[in-house]
């Protein structure tokens, strides 16, 4: 199949593009960056310009449906946000896509309506507050905690507080006396979530119209750039299958859907759900083909389920790692020993598989890699353009959700 990434930048397309090429089809890109991560590979063929989506999403709508048709592609495959706006639009849309119905997608999108999503389904969260205006600060007591708007990407929109007084700063910050967040779902305000102390773990599912086909979790064991893994480890986790078989078939979801859990010391709570898959390579290096999952629900045929994939196994993402290092220190010296410990799989990262930029046959996958390396090297706060560059074209602003809640079919 010719399929046509929804994004070029972003970890999530990068792995995509680089599975779905590997098993033969022919990928192309949308993107509103020259330089988006996605293109550095040799399975990506081409690289069309669309509007920067958080912008102006029905603008990069238009411009998807345009350069589909002009390319006959097969598929478009929602790798970051887009996935909000091709939902909305499913029944008009004019190439085929893999997204859930908007109603199901609503219930998760925005952090509010995830909470109470998942309190309908009883699945373990946090102690938990919807904060519709300052006066209401005064129900927390317990700290730490973690102020959230109700839209944001890659943690962007997250706040954390240690006492009233930063609390108060915290929602402040994030809009809360501007009367933030008031959508078409009639919710408004922040959520505000008691810290879980514990490892944080990466699920991915793949359901097919409200049934379970494929899973997977992931531990995070080293922390990258804005909080991302640069190590993970496959994990199982008990209890885990049966609670996004009853989310799923609650929701009658259809596609990828992901989040972050905390294991704490009373179990797993969720902190975090994405309606769209999320970083598939661990998923894959353990034996869950979750790409190929996705690409099973193209044509109407009833997928089977994909059985569990193997514990232990350990990824690396090497550009995090650089970042990572460049943020967490600041210092070159630092920064080029983490550099050569993932670059040679040495030390932490002994024994890993890298699941972003695999240069086996693919050389120009190094290409952001040495740029990092380069860039932090002379001046480490340059880290801050490599991140904000592949968060920004995808993040949908909670005015972009506004408009695409209040034209959706």
């Amino acid at each position: 199949m010719r399929i046509l990434l929804s994004e070029g930048s972003g970890l999530t397309s990068r792995q995509v593009a680089g599975r779905l090429g590997a098993l033969g089809h022919e990928v192309e890109l949308l993107s509103s960056s020259k330089l988006c991560l996605t293109r550095f590979t040799r399975h990506v063929r081409a690289v069309h310009h669309v509007p920067r989506f958080g912008l102006d999403p029905f603008g990069w709508l238009a411009a998807a449906e345009r350069i589909a048709g002009e390319r006959k592609a097969d598929l478009l495959f929602p790798t970051q946000e887009q996935v909000t706006v091709l939902s909305a639009h499913r029944k008009q849309l004019r190439v085929s896509t893999i997204v859930p119905p908007f109603k199901s997608l609503a219930q998760v999108q925005d952090k509010i309506s995830a909470f109470r999503t998942l309190t309908a389904i009883g699945a373990p969260q946090p102690q938990t507050f919807v904060i519709a205006s300052p006066d209401e600060l005064d129900k927390i007591t317990t700290y730490p905690v973690f102020v959230k708007r109700p839209v944001s990407t890659a943690s962007s929109g997250v706040r954390r507080a240690s006492n009233a007084r930063e609390l108060e700063a915290a929602a402040r910050a994030l809009g809360l006396q501007s009367g933030l967040g008031q959508s078409g779902l009639g919710q408004s305000g922040l959520l505000v979530q008691s810290q879980a102390s514990g490892p944080l773990v990466m699920v991915q599912a793949v359901a097919d119209q409200g049934r379970l086909i494929a899973h997977h979790a992931c531990l995070r064991l080293r922390e990258g750039v804005g909080g991302g893994a640069s190590l993970k480890q496959s994990i199982a986790l008990p209890d885990l299958a049966d609670m996004l078989v009853r989310l799923v078939a609650a929701l009658g979801w259809h596609g990828g859907l992901s989040m972050d859990l905390i294991v704490a010391a009373s179990g797993p709570v969720i902190i975090d759900v994405n309606p769209r898959l999320v970083e598939p390579g661990n998923a894959y290096a353990a034996g869950v083909d979750l790409v190929a999952a996705m690409l099973d629900l193209v044509g109407g045929a009833r997928p089977a389920q994909r059985p569990v994939g193997r514990p232990t196994v350990r990824t690396r993402q090497t550009l995090l790692a650089i970042l990572g290092a460049a943020e967490q220190s600041g210092a070159r010296r630092v920064v080029l020993h983490e550099a050569f410990n993932a670059i040679f799989a040495r030390a932490e990262y002994a024994g890993t598989i890298e699941e972003l930029t695999p240069v086996a046959g693919d050389p120009i996958a190094a290409v952001p890699v040495l740029a990092a390396l380069v860039a932090c090297l002379v001046r480490p706060s340059l880290w801050r353009r490599f991140h904000a560059g592949a968060v920004g074209p995808y993040a949908v602003t909670p005015e972009a959700w506004d408009e695409i809640l209040a034209r959706a079919e």
